[in-house]
């Protein structure tokens, strides 16, 4: 983090350089002591997850410099390892500027040589993971800051495997980056010159295409038949799903699909939903009110970049929405029941799950023969054991993975979470079960029955600017002193992977396993100032476990302060 007189020596800088780009430059001018050391206490953190911030002026947001910076370091990382034909991928979703630093990237990567590959329009990031293989490519990378607010923007990067980029190769990156000075080392070829002159080319639309296929073939219906005529409302929060999510669905037999008006055409400021994300209630409530009006059987949301889905369905008078988690162990068991039913499971299965996503998913996995793999937070990590199947001849092994932060995904065709898939693949569970007159709400009941009732709680905490982030660290450390008691629950165990336990790489994360079954994980947000607490409750009633829940949240809450 830079001192005082060090940000005002950048700023003066930023100030200095950037007259050319007016809208930067008039904010630069506008700013206040406070903005003015907000923007520019530090760059913009660029780790596994790439670069998310403030769409904004200055080092520490999200803009055309930090954008271009970014992906020269990428080009350069890139130009040291693929030294024959290197290429880039890039797929842009609607947020505010996306289609802009799409093609900032695209600018700074032909000019250093790397053919680069984009989609002529906004697709979800599933979209991007799929073209890098599809196309053979270096790298790829996708303009999102997924499901939070208006303000922020995003740059993921993916290896040429179509995983997001491992810790070691992020360092890599990121030590490319730090070379690079904003202003004066980054090169670039003006967009329409690279396209004209076939430096740019457009991913044709067999390559999207062959993604809806793929997913419509993760089908594990075979021989059954089922009720396709189900009321679906579905929204994409003004996000990329809208065209995939509705092909794949149509194009597989469902056409009784309401889209929700006001949230179907993309627009990066989420006017109905300014928190666009479907874990939440309120991004779903319009379309619970679509619900409501029509009488839909299942509602389906996704957010902006359409790889997490959000449903709803039917309770008795009412919708329930249904967590991550929940929906996670119903497409488990079904795909497991159908697979084994029908003599389709391979002879050594897998399932992949996070570290904090339910144990009781592991339960039921175990019921089928289905081997568990936990990984931590982060679906490159799931993506990561599908590609280390393939190497070792074992795709086919692969029955699905998920997290609890509504991100599923069944096939091997791409290496992270898919909304498009999990829409496709939660459709044709529900219309499954609805035609034998189950509802989803009973599987669930039926779940818990058979392998008891687990509580699974997510809890965040906001921390903002530099002062925030040594909150934050302040915080991290009094969990990792000596804690005997959580909610009046004994700590039995406690597991700190910031030394990488079980193979696992070191991450700032801590799990602490409490008397009873229960749980408790923090860890930072890679991509928010935020730290999260996610609990798990086992118990034999419902109720017990909220009481429980509810004094650990309550001891949780007084450390936060």
């Amino acid at each position: 983090m830079r001192n005082i007189n060090e940000i005002v020596d950048e700023y003066k800088r930023w100030e200095e350089k950037s007259a050319d780009i007016v809208d930067i430059h008039e904010e630069l001018l506008s700013m206040d002591s406070n903005e003015i050391e907000d923007a520019f206490y530090r760059d913009l953190a660029f780790g596994t997850g790439g670069l998310r911030g403030v769409i904004g002026a200055g080092s520490n947001r999200m803009n055309v410099y930090t954008v271009a910076k970014a992906s020269q370091g990428l080009a350069n990382y890139v130009n040291k390892h693929f030294l024959e034909s290197p290429s880039i991928a890039i797929a842009y979703d609607s947020r505010i500027k996306s289609d802009l630093f799409s093609r900032t990237a695209a600018e700074v990567f032909v000019a250093n040589g790397i053919k680069t590959y984009m989609y002529s329009e906004l697709m979800p990031t599933p979209c991007l993971s799929y073209a890098v293989r599809a196309l053979d490519c270096s790298a790829g990378i996708v303009i999102t800051a997924s499901h939070n607010p208006s303000k922020y923007n995003g740059y993921k990067v993916y290896g040429d495997d179509g995983c997001q980029i491992t810790t070691e190769t992020a360092d890599a990156i990121l030590t490319e980056i730090n070379k690079i000075d904003v202003f004066d080392d980054v090169k670039s070829i003006a967009f329409n010159e690279a396209l004209q002159k076939g430096f740019v080319e457009y991913i044709s639309d067999d390559v999207y295409t062959a993604f809806i296929e793929e997913i419509k073939g993760q089908s594990v219906l075979f021989s059954d038949e089922i009720n396709r005529d189900v009321a679906i409302v579905y929204s994409p929060l003004n996000g990329t799903g809208l065209k995939p999510v509705t092909r794949a669905l149509q194009e597989s037999g469902f056409s009784n699909i309401t889209v929700v008006a006001e949230q179907e055409k993309p627009d990066g400021n989420f006017p109905t939903c300014p928190y666009p994300n479907p874990e939440i209630r309120e991004a779903m409530e319009l379309g619970l009110k679509y619900c409501e009006k029509i009488g839909a059987d299942l509602l389906l949301a996704t957010d902006p970049d359409a790889d997490r889905c959000g449903i709803a369905v039917k309770d008795g008078l009412d919708y329930r929405l249904i967590t991550g988690n929940e929906v996670g162990i119903l497409l488990l068991d079904y795909i497991c029941n159908q697979r084994q039913k029908h003599g389709k499971m391979p002879e050594n299965p897998v399932f992949v799950k996070t570290i904090v996503t339910t144990d009781l998913a592991e339960k039921i996995a175990a019921n089928y023969d289905v081997k568990t793999i936990n990984v931590l937070t982060g679906f490159k990590f799931i993506g990561e054991v599908i590609g280390k199947l393939e190497e070792d001849g074992r795709e086919k092994d692969y029955i699905c993975g998920f997290e609890e932060s509504y991100g599923y995904l069944t096939g091997t065709y791409v290496r992270d979470k898919d909304a498009v898939n999990a829409a496709f693949m939660i459709c044709e569970m529900f219309a499954y079960y609805k035609a034998k007159g189950i509802s989803l709400l009973d599987k669930l009941e039926e779940i818990y029955d058979t392998y008891g009732y687990c509580m699974n709680t997510l809890h965040s905490y906001q921390f903002e600017g530099s002062s925030g982030m040594l909150k934050m660290q302040g915080i991290m450390e009094i969990f990792r002193e000596s804690i005997e008691t959580i909610g009046g629950l004994r700590v039995e165990h406690t597991i700190d992977y910031k030394s990488g336990i079980n193979g696992l790489p070191k991450s700032d994360v801590i799990k602490f396993k409490l008397e009873g079954g229960s749980s408790v994980v923090i860890r930072p947000s890679g991509t928010e100032p935020k730290l999260k607490i996610y609990i798990s409750v086992s118990g034999t009633e419902q109720k017990e476990t909220i009481e429980i829940e509810k004094n650990i949240k309550r001891e949780i809450d007084l450390k936060m302060k």
